[in-house]
């Protein structure tokens, strides 16, 4: 069989072609290969520009070369079927093994034949919460979520004493022996308590992956715990006649524990300043979509209240209903290049989420690793990539700084990239999208085509794509003011990021159809209520807001 359609492939057949341009007759030979690889279209183009072929001819031409491949191709395939059924008749071919390779081809390749997946235990487990949650038993899902946070947030709470109570002890230590040096202690006494001290911060580090160890055992226990009753109470559910089943859904508000404000751990809030807007987009099919600007910390959106029981249930029962829906919540954080959660909002955004168990999608950290990974790769291929180029422009006398700067920063992101995370476990978002920015945004000199501004149209063109119906957006591409930060700098600021959005709000009607959206816009909370207002008052200038009409009848 394999001879055969040796046989009849890689044939160069001659495609003539006649035309007349006035009294003179014309004739086009091309040698063709088959089977032709190429797009009859494509060839047809390159066939009229190459020979500068006149404009009048092209539609005939395209016809007649299409006609052309066509025939000869169903040539081919007639003859290499002939040569087979010869080959079969011959005894060349097994009959036997050609039947049985033809069964196993049909079977793999048709739906009717393909074994059935087996089903995965987290969409089963999504199916089942999503029926739970919107049932008379969320109220009972809502307050064993609770229980299992505040048991999280007092183990973390007793690490953090225990650490702080130790760095405390190191200091007092260290700051005794400094106001003793030269009276009664000598630099040799100084250098053998910071020994001791660089001992006691092994210690310390020994302490804080122990606390980590046990906050880890603690929330698979509690995810492994929680899920298995979730499935078991929808099992329950579905036997009308349990009389247990009452009892199991029953709200036990005594049982709904409140954190313990002694320790120090209640998050304050702080007045939030907040204006809405309601705005029509598009050029002919107008779509609504709502504005906020708040002056709010980002991870306001992320952190439970406890302080305030029924606030907590509230947000809580209204992102659980959503949490398998087409109505997603979304947050942008703008972090370094380095993907960890070791410092800056990374690692108070890690904190947040290690205060609650994420019942339905991996740890923080294990979600972290995995994007690690696919950078990693990512950045090998392209830096096998532009070695290649890099070999090729060598031999032609280019120079090699891209590349050693390509091999020196392949395991970090660039500025206008962005990783996501997904979460169940915050207060009032499901996806984290961590946007890479750089020193370059504090500068008061970015325009439309920064990488930063880029990757907040790619983040939009995602929340299209993944039903993302909200998403908050820092105004001024920076979470915290600075110096230099100045009113003009953030009039600046803000102006260009308004534009920016509705643009890409506007494209959004040709990626999802125009479905009504919610983009909030957060400013950071040390800003001045006068420039709240300001930037209240820039925002209906830019974006088309929709007006009240008030009827009156006449009498």
């Amino acid at each position: 069989m394999k001879k055969n359609r040796e046989r009849f492939c890689n044939r160069e057949r001659e495609f003539v072609y006649k035309f007349k341009v006035g009294s003179q007759c014309f004739e086009l030979r091309v040698p063709l290969k088959f089977p032709v690889q190429e797009n009859a279209s494509h060839l047809h183009g390159r066939l009229m520009l190459l020979h500068n072929l006149p404009c009048f001819i092209e539609k005939d031409l395209k016809e007649a070369l299409s006609q052309f491949i066509e025939e000869e191709s169903l040539r081919d395939y007639d003859r290499e079927a002939e040569a087979a059924l010869e080959a079969v008749k011959s005894g060349e071919v097994d009959l036997h093994q050609l039947a049985s390779t033809w069964a196993k081809a049909y079977a793999e390749t048709t739906l009717e034949h393909a074994r059935p997946e087996e089903p995965s235990w987290d969409e089963d487990f999504a199916d089942v919460y999503h029926d739970l949650i919107h049932s008379p038993a969320s109220e009972t899902l809502l307050n064993l979520e609770h229980n299992y946070f505040v048991s999280i947030s007092e183990l973390i709470g007793e690490r953090d004493v225990e650490l702080k109570k130790l760095r405390e002890r190191q200091g007092i230590e260290m700051e005794k022996v400094m106001q003793e040096l030269g009276k009664s202690l000598t630099d040799q006494d100084v250098n053998t308590l910071a020994a001791q001290h660089f001992e006691s911060q092994q210690v310390s580090e020994d302490l804080e992956n122990k606390w980590s160890n046990e906050l880890k055992q603690s929330t698979a226990i509690q995810k492994q715990e929680y899920q298995e009753w979730v499935i078991k109470l929808h099992q329950d559910l579905k036997n009308p006649n349990n009389s247990s089943l009452s009892e199991e859904i029953k709200v036990q508000p005594n049982q709904f524990r409140e954190s313990a404000e002694a320790n120090g751990r209640v998050y304050e809030e702080q007045r939030k300043l907040e204006e809405s807007f309601t705005i029509h987009l598009g050029a002919q099919l107008k779509t609504m979509h709502n504005l906020r600007l708040l002056r709010a910390d980002m991870l306001d959106f992320c952190k439970h209240k406890r302080n305030h029981r029924s606030g907590v249930k509230l947000h809580r029962l209204q992102t659980a209903l959503s949490l398998y829906s087409t109505s997603l919540c979304g947050l942008v954080l703008l972090v370094d290049n380095r993907i960890n959660s070791y410092s800056g909002i990374k690692r108070d955004f890690a904190t947040v989420c290690q205060e609650c168990t994420d019942f339905h999608f991996p740890r923080i950290e294990e979600q972290l690793e995995v994007v690690q990974q696919v950078v990693l790769y990512a950045r090998t291929q392209r830096r096998s990539k532009l070695k290649e180029s890099h070999d090729s422009g060598s031999r032609n006398g280019g120079s090699d700084d891209k590349t050693k700067t390509a091999d020196r920063n392949y395991l970090n992101i660039l500025p206008g990239e962005f990783y996501i995370t997904r979460h169940s476990n915050l207060s009032e978002i499901h996806v984290a999208f961590h946007l890479c920015v750089d020193d370059n945004v504090k500068s008061g000199n970015i325009t439309a085509r920064d990488p930063a501004i880029m990757g907040l149209r790619n983040i939009l063109k995602v929340c299209c794509t993944h039903d993302i119906t909200t998403v908050s957006i820092p105004l001024l591409l920076v979470h915290d003011m600075s110096e230099e930060m100045t009113i003009p700098w953030c009039l600046r600021r803000a102006e260009l990021v308004f534009k920016c959005v509705k643009g890409f709000m506007m494209e959004m009607a040709s990626w999802d159809g125009g479905i009504s959206r919610t983009v909030q816009f957060l400013v950071p909370q040390s800003i001045s209520e006068e420039m709240f207002y300001q930037l209240s008052n820039m925002l209906p200038q830019i974006f088309r807001v929709s007006s009240t009409l008030t009827l009156t009848s006449k009498h």
